[in-house]
């Protein structure tokens, strides 16, 4: 998971010289270096998860990694921004494997609330990762150029990689594999949508994700060029992700107290009303100082915090009979979800940043409404003890 959040974040340092290097003319072009990244994440977890489910979870990482590995070679020697996409998504397609049969592995040991503890750990590493990541880019861009970035991702998997065959234990035992079949992928998700609360918390997923995205892709031109903080910019960003690092640390305390559903109920609450007080107070006025946007981005993250896992865990409980294409099926809808909303939502952030805050409020309002749904719906046995 730290190595996809690496692939993402270490980049925002060097997107605009990236974008001279192979001469982009239109900058809003440039939140495509990072949306595409996650195109190809969706549509690769639709390929590592059945695989995971039949051929075990660790070696379809190895070959997940070798994807990524390739795929990072193309974009250090791009030289236009069509090629520069392709091996964006190729990175996506490459580290959905390990994003996707993370999950999957977790699915594979554990349940209930222990689970969404386990996953809010290990989500934990997913955000705190950018906390570094754009320092340790930029770094590495004032050091030796925008390549080193992709050259230092390729040591850093890598490594990982040695980790994961010396430390971590398959989790999938051959007894439980499936024979890989055309209809493998299409008799699981006939099963999966006999979830709902599975199909309600991935549509969840989605909309909260995909405005998180707009951030992640619109962050640089926000900071850099609005307010004129280029080299401020790595702090800020790393100072945003400690907030939802901590909402996702107590998380981890919480949920074992009060349960997925409370948690994920009262967050998305906050998610709604901060963003509908900035847009009250800041609409059609320029931007406000940076303290406020600041101010008003760290509660926003810190309501994240507390989301990212825990809908995750709520997806999953019910589908551990089938967790590999589980996971590849949540993953894939709610990131393709995501990557059109923060297309959209990214192409009217210009001059100021309400337009993202526009998008978190429609976004968090949604996602309130999804869960008001819940209550017409009858849980499966399975998760009648976790949402009383």
């Amino acid at each position: 998971m730290s190595l996809v959040a690496l692939a993402i974040d270490a980049l925002l340092p060097a997107i605009t010289e990236i974008s001279k290097t192979i001469q982009v003319t239109d900058s809003k072009n440039n939140q495509l270096f990072i949306t595409m990244i996650f195109l190809g994440l969706g549509f690769g977890q639709l390929i590592s998860g059945p695989l995971s489910d039949s051929f075990g979870r660790k070696t379809v990482i190895y070959v997940g990694f070798i994807v990524f590995a390739s795929a990072s070679l193309i974009c250090i020697f791009a030289t236009n921004l069509e090629m520069m996409i392709i091996g964006r998504v190729l990175q996506g397609i490459g580290l959905s494997a390990p994003r996707t049969i993370s999950i999957a592995m977790v699915r594979d040991r554990f349940s209930g609330n222990y689970m969404a503890k386990v996953m809010s750990f290990i989500v934990v590493i997913f955000i705190l990762v950018p906390v570094i990541a754009p320092a340790i880019g930029k770094l590495l861009l004032d050091s030796y150029g925008w390549k080193s970035i992709f050259y230092g991702q390729l040591v850093l998997g890598f490594f990982i990689m040695i980790w994961v065959w010396k430390r971590q234990p398959e989790t999938l035992k051959i007894a439980n594999r499936k024979k890989l079949n055309r209809t493998l992928f299409i008799e699981g998700a006939k099963e999966f949508v006999k979830y709902k609360h599975a199909v309600i918390f991935t549509l969840f997923s989605g909309f909260i994700t995909g405005s998180f995205i707009v951030y992640l892709s619109a962050s640089q031109q926000i900071f850099e060029q609005q307010y004129q903080l280029k080299e401020e910019f790595p702090y800020i960003f790393a100072g945003l992700a400690i907030s939802a690092g901590l909402a996702t640390f107590l998380n981890g305390k919480l949920v074992m107290k009060m349960g997925m559903f409370k948690l994920v109920s009262f967050a998305t609450i906050a998610f709604a009303i901060i963003p509908l007080l900035y847009i009250l107070l800041f609409s059609g006025e320029n931007n406000p100082s940076i303290y406020i946007l600041v101010l008003f981005l760290a509660g926003q993250f810190f309501s994240i915090g507390f989301l990212f896992g825990n809908t995750r865990a709520l997806a999953m409980e019910p589908i551990g009979h089938i967790a590999g294409i589980g996971a590849a099926i949540n993953g894939f809808i709610s990131t393709i979800m995501a990557v059109p909303i923060a297309t959209y939502i990214g192409s009217y952030i210009d001059k100021t940043a309400l337009p993202l805050f526009i998008g978190f409020f429609v976004c968090g309002c949604i996602a309130l409404l999804l869960i008001g749904n819940l209550k017409y719906i009858k849980p499966k046995k399975s998760l009648v003890s976790l949402l009383n």
